[in-house]
């Protein structure tokens, strides 16, 4: 059985990227999905001179062989002031230190949400430039606008939007 990581760029309790990203994991049947918070990843701020000085953080390592377990991954970006979180953004350095290829050409469903209207655009736009350079092989690219409006009792409401992660997910998961 195939199966995939999933994680918010958020290291917010009650993250709505994790929220989105884990109620699309459940819209995919016949897989093992691990769900990943930030928070069991915090590491020092990268840096060259402690990468040097003390190498890998064991986060970063244990961070990577998740990614290198799994056939695909399902990540929804917070976005703060248009661009990664702080959390995310950190996690990412130390990762992309430990395996250039972080995303290892392996299927990847990238989406974002945010309360306003446009759903997070600023930060997928980012990603969608950046996560390839890394390896990634984004199939699809699902923003949540209005993430309040739209999302309640731990589903989609908006049909027409719930259509399009659905639309989505499929093609997702056939690439696996």
């Amino acid at each position: 059985m195939k199966h995939i990581i999933v994680f918010a760029g958020s290291n917010s309790t009650t993250s709505i990227n994790k929220q989105l990203a884990t109620y699309a994991s459940q819209l995919v049947d016949d897989l093992n999905v691990t769900v990943l918070d930030l928070n069991d990843f915090e590491m020092p701020i990268y840096s060259s001179d402690r990468e040097q000085a003390q190498g890998f953080p064991k986060q970063a390592v244990d961070f990577v062989n998740h990614l290198k377990g799994a056939d695909g991954f399902i990540v929804s970006l917070a976005e703060h002031n248009g661009a990664y979180s702080s959390a995310f953004k950190n996690v990412f350095d130390w990762a992309s230190r430990v395996e250039q290829k972080t995303f290892l050409n392996k299927p990847l469903l990238l989406m974002a949400t945010s309360p306003g209207a446009r759903g997070g655009a600023s930060v997928l736009e980012l990603a969608s430039d950046r996560f390839p350079r890394h390896d990634a092989n984004i199939i699809a690219q699902f923003s949540l606008p209005s993430f309040y409006e739209n999302f309640s009792e731990g589903k989609i409401s908006n049909e027409v939007i719930h259509l399009e992660l659905l639309n989505k997910v499929k093609l997702f998961k056939e690439s696996l």
